[in-house]
């Protein structure tokens, strides 16, 4: 296939469109196979028909016509804000926005906390949120798009954020105290009840960001895991984000940012009216938003239920563990404790001969896609239940693959990548 350089001056088939397409995608790692540990978030083909049919039903609409052409989203939206504020403790009067993912939440969630502590508070210089060294990248991002500073407290020897450490930064322009249930990179959940106490007391704002675990951690509580308190059900957590586009298995473009204070999601919509159209108002950050999203998301949440996200979990649950049983087993590494809070493990090696950037090298050469830590040097690992028929696969691949390592001497020339 030919690279296009030129504004094509004629449509071209369909069936060489297809073609192209299918050949352009043979280099693409095999997400089926569970050669990649994030991206792909994969049930069954029962689950991805029902989350491709309702997209495609809806994949012309245009979710910035809710409530004005497309009346049928407006009734979806609220029925999934409904689910999800069941699911995770809220307030039957709490509200939920639907936004493009994980990032678009945090932004939301920190331009509406920024509102409120400008209406309530004032700020006389740069706005602050505290957050765990542990914290999501895209926390930053959100903090350089609104001008907030993010300050970043180490975490404890549990790889958890450490209350007392982040009480003591907090100051008269913080704005927002962060929790992770769990976080990206340990896959352990933060003391969210006392960050709730926290914010109680110094009368601040808490967010957790649920995106990895928000449609894991239910469940695997209800499998016997041991999964602490984290949700809106916690007394002092203000918002919530859950990804739905992860592990409740609707199309990418979905997640939620939930509030326990309706008052809230009224304070972050955007209206916009001196200019010669009239009112411009959206309730998030995007404009157009894409209405098969929508439709998929409550699709999915709807086809599964619990029963159906129990089995989808215990799948995700069971790869993870017997991932880590495998690893431990091989002389050399360790997985980090604690494990068991997440659907998300990391590895080091302990053996100064075993350079574990170099195994993830050997691994990426062998078309696997290791997710590359930096502190401690670690490969990391998400799972989900595509994972689960290659666990045995996996452990002898990352097991062969050290002691090539080993007895080559090999050092890895890459370092960390970004996932």
């Amino acid at each position: 296939m030919n690279k296009i350089s030129r504004f094509p001056a004629a449509g071209a088939p369909w069936n060489e469109i297809e073609a192209d397409l299918s050949l352009l995608k043979k280099d693409d790692l095999d997400w089926r196979r569970g050669r990649l540990p994030a991206y792909i978030y994969y049930f069954d083909e029962d689950v991805l028909n029902v989350q491709m049919d309702a997209y495609r039903l809806y994949a012309v609409e245009n979710g910035l016509g809710e409530g004005k052409a497309f009346f049928s989203l407006t009734r979806m939206l609220e029925d999934i804000s409904r689910m999800a504020l069941d699911l995770f403790n809220g307030p039957a009067d709490g509200a939920a926005s639907f936004t493009s993912g994980g990032t678009e939440s945090l932004i939301e969630a920190l331009r509406t906390a920024k509102k409120l502590h400008f209406r309530d508070k004032g700020c006389s210089t740069r706005p602050n949120v505290i957050a765990p060294y542990s914290a999501h990248a895209a926390l930053n991002k959100a903090g350089e798009v609104l001008d907030v500073e993010i300050i970043r407290v180490p975490v404890t020897n549990e790889f958890r954020a450490d209350p007392g450490a982040m009480s003591d930064r907090i100051n008269d322009d913080t704005i927002m105290i962060f929790g992770s249930a769990p976080c990206f990179p340990y896959g352990v959940i933060d003391p969210i009840p006392q960050l709730g106490q926290i914010a109680i007391t110094r009368n601040v704002w808490l967010h957790v960001d649920a995106c990895w675990g928000g449609f894991i951690s239910p469940f695997a509580k209800q499998l016997g895991y041991p999964i602490p308190d984290w949700d809106l059900g916690v007394p002092g957590v203000t918002s919530l984000s859950a990804d739905i586009h992860k592990f409740a298995y609707g199309a990418k473009g979905a997640s939620l940012l939930l509030f326990r204070d309706p008052g809230l999601k009224e304070l972050e919509r955007f209206s916009f009216s001196d200019w010669p159209r009239g009112t411009y108002a959206t309730p998030t950050l995007m404009g157009s938003k894409p209405a098969g999203s929508i439709a998929s998301a409550w699709a999915v949440m709807r086809y599964l239920g619990n029963e159906g996200y129990l089995r989808t979990t215990k799948a995700s649950m069971d790869a993870t563990m017997g991932f880590i049983r495998g690893i431990d087993g091989i002389a050399g590494l360790r997985c980090l404790q604690p494990t068991g809070e997440a659907n998300l493990f990391a590895f080091v090696s302990e053996d100064p001969e075993v350079d574990i950037m170099a195994v993830a090298d050997v691994l990426q050469s062998k078309g696997w896609f290791p997710g590359r830590m930096r502190t401690p040097l670690a490969i990391q690992q998400g799972v989900n239940p595509v994972h689960l028929p290659i666990v045995d696969e996996y452990v002898a691949e990352v097991a062969r693959s050290v002691e090539i390592v080993r007895a080559a001497g090999a050092r890895s020339q890459y370092g960390e990548n970004t996932y």
